[in-house]
């Protein structure tokens, strides 16, 4: 037995091929597509186009499907099928005088040629000259840009990235037309060789911020990355905690208003949510539409959402608490009331908020599991027929209904989906506590929440900042956000140079025809 599997260890050993070559590309082409095709064996969707030009060979090489084959027609086999003399067929010779692609680079390895085979580029292999050109002609179906799903706005752009790398770096560029806006491009993933791009406005960065980014990068070593949320988890300061310490978005505008503030973005190909870092608590309960209406308009939803936000957590631990420990704090009607609903109820408040609340996740996750056609229908209609028919059977009173019912909408009102659940978990702790100690338990979990927020830091930025420590410029956009011609400077955590943000004198004044009651 012991020989059996020692064997098959050893025969797993021999069958894997090794996918790095340091090969340089040699002159005879013959020999660079055997090497090529035993890279590629059982790869029937790499494509070897072999074609004779006049006394010339050579070769393209593609992946089906991720190129755009009309792009290779056109500045490639047909520019290539022009006569050409042998002596005269070298690298420099078809990149400049033949291949009329907009982007044409030169390699001298096979396994350079085998990465941007993969990554969607054409590679041309001429023989007899030891270089490989490479075309960029990706193509594909691709999807087009669209309004993003999760992060939708009344006022706002209606663009959202999308799965394409190029495109999303695209879109932020539309944003900021700066020469200071850099990018640059990593590789992440052994087998994926997924394609990122950091971004960040040279200048407005801190050094150090962009050199942690980068150092965090480089130590992931991990088989494959198919969605950002592979990367968030290994670059996060304290993975253990329920909390969000780097923010994902789909908008494009997001990532340009925060790279404005001296933040850095990661894209990342294939996934059409971004990375923004380092991010804070207040970030998370802020929407992009606060900064597009009016500030008497934005600083009422944040008050809201704020108030929401507590709401979410505690309501239905602070009715446990109530009806279980502290009677005398409720008013005597409201108590006869709520005395009456519960007299048929064989469960304890604990118990009936544990079962409603479980009960009410399993809904929201089945409505979001289910075609978008019946997903919200079912969800709804499963509520309210299960809530009152759970009220009629004797299982649950109408308060807690009532009670989880708003739960669940101030959990919505929450404009970040990851600090949402983050929040939605926390009420099930806070439940525990209610029901083994009263408010007490409220109190005791609140503390340890703020005790962890305290300590909690994203890329050396303490999360609670401009709040904890104290930054009364920062204050300015955290529980409410003032006019525009009122923050004139940069958040003084991620900028440390160039903090000015607006010219002077920006606040509106009426001009002299205007105040004879004139139009100006």
């Amino acid at each position: 037995m012991r020989k059996f599997k020692k064997f098959l260890k050893d025969d797993q050993k021999k069958s894997v091929p090794s996918e790095k070559t340091n090969k340089e590309i040699e002159s005879d082409l013959s020999i660079n597509i055997d090497r090529l095709k035993g890279l590629f064996e059982n790869c029937s969707d790499i494509v070897f186009r072999q074609i004779i030009a006049g006394e010339v060979k050579v070769c393209l090489l593609f992946v089906d499907g991720l190129v755009d084959t009309n792009s290779i027609q056109l500045h490639g086999i047909n520019q290539v099928l022009k006569e050409v003399e042998r002596d005269r067929v070298t690298a420099d010779f078809l990149v400049e005088r033949i291949i009329s692609a907009s982007s044409v680079t030169e390699i001298n390895m096979l396994d350079d040629a085998v990465k941007n085979i993969l990554k969607g580029n054409t590679v041309l292999l001429v023989d007899h000259v030891p270089t490989g050109i490479v075309i960029d002609a990706k193509g594909g179906q691709r999807r087009g840009v669209t309004e993003p799903e999760t992060e939708s706005v009344v006022r706002g752009p209606r663009e959202g990235l999308t799965e394409s790398l190029r495109v999303n770096t695209a879109l932020v560029r539309q944003k900021i037309r700066s020469n200071r806006l850099k990018t640059i491009a990593k590789d992440v993933g052994e087998e994926t060789k997924t394609g990122i791009a950091i971004m960040y406005i040279d200048g407005l960065v801190s050094p150090e911020l962009l050199k942690e980014v980068q150092a965090r990068l480089d130590r992931i070593k991990i088989d494959g990355v198919l969605e950002s949320g592979y990367i968030e988890e290994l670059i996060e300061d304290n993975p253990w905690s329920v909390f969000p310490q780097v923010q994902n978005t789909e908008r494009p505008d997001t990532i340009a208003a925060n790279l404005l503030e001296g933040r850095v973005a990661i894209i990342i190909d294939g996934t059409p949510l971004a990375l923004v870092m380092p991010s804070t608590f207040w970030q998370f309960l802020q929407a992009s539409e606060d900064y597009y209406h009016r500030y008497h308009i934005s600083i009422f939803l944040r008050l809201l959402r704020i108030i929401f936000v507590f709401i979410a957590l505690t309501l239905p631990s602070l009715y446990v608490a109530v009806t279980t420990y502290h009677q005398e704090m409720i008013p005597t009607n409201l108590l006869f009331s709520i005395a009456s609903s519960r007299e048929a109820i064989p469960f304890p408040a604990f118990v009936e908020a544990m079962i409603m609340e479980i009960s009410f996740e399993a809904l929201r996750e089945a409505g979001v599991r289910l075609p978008k056609i019946v997903g919200q229908a079912v969800s709804i209609l499963g509520a309210l027929v299960i809530g009152q028919a759970a009220v009629e059977a004797g299982i649950v009173s109408a308060p807690m209904v009532i009670v989880v019912s708003l739960t669940g909408i101030a959990s919505f009102t929450i404009p970040r989906f990851n600090m949402a659940i983050s929040i939605r978990l926390l009420r099930f702790p806070f439940i525990l506590l209610a029901g083994m100690f009263g408010l007490f338990g409220i109190v005791l979990g609140i503390l340890i929440i703020l005790t962890h927020l305290c300590k909690l830091r994203s890329f050396g930025i303490p999360y609670l900042s401009p709040v904890s420590p104290l930054s009364m410029k920062g204050v300015k956009d955290v529980f409410i956000r003032v006019p525009w011609w009122s923050m004139n400077e940069r958040p003084n955590q991620t900028v440390k140079v160039d903090m000015t943000r607006e010219g002077e004198d920006l606040k509106p004044s009426p001009g002299k025809g205007s105040e004879e009651g004139n139009p100006t």
